[in-house]
């Protein structure tokens, strides 16, 4: 079984304004809401792909409410936490370029951190996928998913997966997670570099990561497409599909859902990550989270 966990879902407000000027008044062209938070998106992307998972994480208020609804409505697998508070609204402004304001999100206390945990624990068995995304409420540290991961150890024979920046992500490295996916500017920011480097600089700090713990490591790189280091240690470079970009947010995520679906079907690395950029390139050239036939034919024209 696959599941994730998301500490930070939303509701993501899209609003298209044309020619936002800052400082005055401005009109939508267009405007809709749906269910943000990473780890909600690797599941919703799994979905699409024809694989089962259980969406786990923490919800409030109202908002909270209307995550649940849409996710239903969705037909996805979920099991959220309600805390107190209000989740949160993350606004997503379509101009001339793209401008997010993302809200902090909600108190989460440890006693909530205990109720996770101990559902994780009644329901992960050996060989089960945990997949951990995205940012903590600012009610939570650094350390989070590290103590997280620390209480579940006794678990033996998991793949875990984690999608976060800075120490969020490097304290986790010493449980070995199976896969990380640094997009290339958190790869940047952790080891302090001041320029995105060339593939063989990236390929070279991806094999850090994994001196620092990880099995396989991706870094994503946006519309120049990604690169993998292997447990096997084999590396490769994929070139994304060129096309319009519509909407970055979600791209990342389904690149998760991408590698893990052709990972599970065929058991190759290089083939998974072909099918996961795929993936991350046909989000980014729709609306919402692509199906399977968008991704197939994205990949089509990577062959």
């Amino acid at each position: 079984m696959i599941y994730t966990v998301t500490f930070n879902p939303s509701l993501d407000y899209y609003v298209q304004v044309n020619n936002l000027r800052s400082g005055f008044v401005n009109r939508t062209s267009s405007e809709r809401l749906a269910v943000g938070g990473k780890g909600i998106n690797v599941s919703l992307a799994l979905k699409e792909l024809g694989n089962d998972s259980l969406a786990l994480g923490f919800i409030a208020g109202f908002t909270g409410k209307a995550i649940n609804d849409k996710v239903t409505s969705l037909g996805l697998n979920h099991d959220f936490i309600t805390v107190d508070g209000q989740s949160r609204i993350n606004v997503k402004i379509k101009s001339n370029t793209e401008t997010d304001i993302n809200g902090s999100g909600i108190i989460i206390t440890p006693n909530d951190v205990n109720k996770l945990i101990r559902k994780l624990r009644a329901l992960l068995k050996e060989n089960d996928w945990l997949i951990i995304c995205g940012s903590v409420p600012s009610s939570l540290d650094e350390f989070t998913y590290a103590n997280l991961l620390k209480k579940l150890k006794a678990i033996r024979g998991i793949n875990l997966v984690v999608d976060a920046s800075g120490k969020l992500l490097t304290e986790t490295l010493k449980f070995k997670p199976f896969l990380i996916k640094p997009n290339v500017y958190e790869m940047c920011e952790i080891f302090g570099l001041t320029a995105v480097p060339d593939v063989e600089g990236i390929i070279a700090c991806a094999r850090k990561f994994q001196d620092m713990g990880a099995r396989n490591v991706i870094v994503s790189m946006g519309s120049a497409g990604a690169v993998i280091a292997t447990e096997t240690q084999q590396s490769m470079y994929v070139r994304a599909a060129r096309g319009q970009l519509v909407n970055s947010v979600g791209a990342g995520d389904s690149m998760i859902a991408g590698f893990i679906h052709e990972y599970l079907k065929s058991g190759n690395y290089f083939t998974a990550l072909n099918y996961a950029t795929a993936a991350g390139s046909a989000c980014a050239f729709t609306k919402n989270i692509a199906t399977k036939e968008q991704i197939e034919y994205i990949e089509s024209l990577m062959l």
